[in-house]
């Protein structure tokens, strides 16, 4: 697939790759700039435990590089065309005062349309974001309640609504969304004791209390508090599921219809539920103030990990819990709304960890499951995925489109939903630290406009992680200023520090290095890491490689079959055309075999053709691991069996192909 046509020449004109790097060239975006908007972190009003780390608000981080080439390519593709082609989020919307669709859609559209057009300062991209804000904000009712008519009485679409309307009101200051949030959620005090929370809302109370509480930090009204509390006391208890945890096993079509009996249904084994669910608890812990609380999600991942891991840092759920086999998939919206925990749980625990495995999933699994240009995505992405076809194989409750590359695949949430996941990453990779400080929590190249004790501050990130090991940070503050400045230091990564090109050995707490200065326009800190590549242990018997962040596959060669067209984008099959059964015949302890080769990035970061790093390593063709129905069987467990001829395999990072085999079998060549 190429993108959209365009040479690499006229994509860089287009992009404008030549103004990424304007730090220091007075181009900067001040809290000034944007009238009544600001860009300083907002703190927990009386009541609430700090968290460890501040967001900033939509606008303070900008994209740089190849982050911003990737959103750019993002707007070019389905995200900045989506309702020009597709009626569900077009003119006919229940959220443009159509008769359309009226529930989950619009919202989810504007969650990811609307920070995606303020990060690139995209005209057009705010104009279509615009009209679902004024229809949203002039839809209100005299009893607080706004939206569509239409399921009225479901608490759910709202909820995603008033997401965007944080976000919007964060970039642009627009002083018409306080008085309709502070309206609606009295409606919901009055409401909620005869409308309880059910279905999807009851599963996903979360999403509520998080925009409950930004208002609450906003008005100081205690009964937003009570509100919080309401809601969490009906919604499903998440810690209670994880604690005594039951889906140690795939949940088949049988399974799910004893569910659909139950009280709660099948919410509780969903996966993108689940994935939602993720912040739940640490959410929570701001209102309960309980370690235990704050850091759960460390247990939720254990869990998830130990019965459902996959090799790309998700947890399978096609599209309930699937168990270890690394053929089976997990929805894309999962992936998006698992990086959205990530980030808030990151924040309000500050557990290092969990800034791992954010970039783990933003750089594998998202970019892994839509097309180099964007136009099309999966509904269901398999790290051993050798075949995208009409098969029923190996899905637990999902249909025979699940893995086809396509406009709606399957189900159409994924294509109102995805639009999130790469904007809010990069407003989530720069955040205040404790000691009026700031924090670099994920690595990818942007600049950040902030306030400091009260002085403007602006800093540039620039790197080429994850496909590089260097980091420069150059901080340019207004006057000489002491403040702490933090580094999360990846896993298993031991890096170098300087400043101003001399050493520094920064004080450590918790892998975040801390350096405290004054710093002055112009300082650099620098921090380089090894980036070793490394196998990694995974279920059944398997292994994987990684460097850095990225996981690695084998790459399959593609023939891209179009089923049909779709307005301005197309369903498409791929079939394998080449070999794909190959075990491999290191391990864990036996890194140094593995080469690296580093190439230039391509325009599109993550593209198959231009994969900015590749691996070499010993494997071993096998004649014991099978297909059927489109889908490779269970990686043979008995190492003992796997022998085969010696080979080379070439691997590249995951997201660079669409066809791959990414958790191996331990193999030995034949004597």
């Amino acid at each position: 697939m190429s993108f959209e046509g365009l040479s690499r020449r006229q994509f860089v004109q287009q992009a404008g790759v030549a103004g990424f790097a304007a730090f220091g060239a007075g181009r900067f975006i001040s809290a000034a700039t944007v009238s009544g908007a600001s860009r300083e972190p907002v703190k927990n009003g009386k009541g609430l435990a700090q968290p460890a780390f501040l967001m900033l608000p939509l606008g303070a981080i900008r994209p740089t590089g190849w982050l911003r080439r990737q959103l750019e390519v993002q707007a070019q593709g389905l995200s900045g065309h989506l309702d020009e082609t597709w009626p569900d989020v077009g003119s006919d919307s229940g959220w443009l005062g159509g008769k359309g669709d009226s529930w989950e859609r619009g919202p989810y559209y504007l969650d990811g349309l609307l920070p995606m057009a303020y990060l690139l300062e995209d005209r057009r991209l705010k104009e279509k974001s615009q009209r679902y804000i004024e229809w949203t904000l002039t839809s209100r009712k005299a009893d607080g309640l706004f939206g569509p008519a239409v399921k009225a009485e479901d608490w759910w679409p709202r909820m995603v609504m008033l997401k965007a309307l944080t976000q919007y009101q964060e970039a642009t200051g627009d002083a018409r969304v306080v008085p309709l949030m502070e309206a609606y959620f009295a409606y919901q005090r009055k409401n909620l004791a005869g409308n309880p929370l059910s279905s999807w809302a009851r599963a996903r109370w979360q999403d509520n209390v998080l925009t409950v509480l930004w208002l609450y930090n906003r008005n100081g009204d205690a009964k937003l508090l009570e509100l919080a509390r309401t809601l969490h006391d009906q919604g499903y208890d998440w810690k209670g599921m994880y604690e005594s945890f039951p889906y140690t096993r795939k949940v088949t079509r049988e399974d799910f219809k004893r569910e659909e009996h139950t009280k709660e249904g099948n919410h509780p084994s969903h996966g993108v539920n689940n994935a939602m669910a993720l912040k739940a608890v640490p959410l929570w812990s701001l209102q309960s103030q309980s370690a235990g609380d704050r850091n759960f999600q460390t247990k939720q991942w254990e869990t998830l990990d130990r019965y459902h891991g996959l090799a790309n840092g998700m947890f399978s759920a096609d599209e309930h819990f699937a168990g270890t086999n690394p053929s089976q998939g997990i929805e894309l919206c999962a992936v998006v709304e698992a990086m959205f925990s990530l980030e808030l749980a990151l924040a309000i625990s500050g557990q290092s960890a969990l800034g791992d495995r954010l970039e783990k999933i933003a750089y594998n699994a998202l970019p892994g499951t839509l097309s180099d240009d964007m136009w099309t995505h999966q509904y269901d992405q398999q790290p051993n995925q050798i075949e995208c076809g009409f098969h029923s194989k190996p899905w637990s409750t999902n249909g025979t489109e699940s893995n086809l590359f396509g406009l709606e695949p399957n189900f159409g949430c994924c294509t109102a939903n995805f639009h999130q996941g790469w904007p809010k990453l990069a407003s989530s990779l720069v955040m205040a630290s404790p000691g009026n400080g700031l924090a670099v929590m994920v690595y990818a190249p942007c600049v950040v406009s902030t306030v400091v004790r009260n002085v403007p501050v602006e800093m540039e990130v620039a790197t080429e992680y994850p496909f590089r090991g260097s980091v420069e940070v150059r901080v340019a503050a207004a006057a000489p200023l002491t403040f702490p400045l933090r580094l999360r230091v990846p896993e298993g990564e031991q890096p170098v520090f300087t400043v101003n090109g001399q050493a520094v050995i920064p004080a450590m707490h918790e892998r975040f290095a801390r350096i405290e200065r004054e710093w002055r326009a112009g300082d650099v800190l620098r921090m380089t890491m090894a980036m070793k590549p490394r196998m990694v242990e995974g279920a059944l018997g398997t292994v994987s490689v990684m460097r850095g962040p990225l996981v690695f596959s084998l790459p399959i060669e593609e023939q891209w079959t179009k089923i049909r067209d779709r307005g301005l984008t197309a369903d498409w099959q791929i079939f394998g055309e080449s070999s794909w059964s190959y075990g491999l015949a290191g391990g864990p302890s036996a890194p140094d075999a593995i080469a690296v080769k580093e190439s230039p990035i391509g325009v599109v970061p993550f593209a198959k053709g231009t994969p900015g790093v590749t691996l070499e390593t010993a494997g071993v063709r096998l004649t014991n691991w099978r297909a059927s129905d489109g889908t490779a069987d269970a990686p043979p467990e008995d190492a003992a069996k796997n022998v085969g001829e010696a080979a080379t395999v070439k691997l590249v990072p995951y997201a660079s192909t669409k066809l791959r085999i990414t958790s191996f079998p331990r193999a030995k060549a034949k004597a």
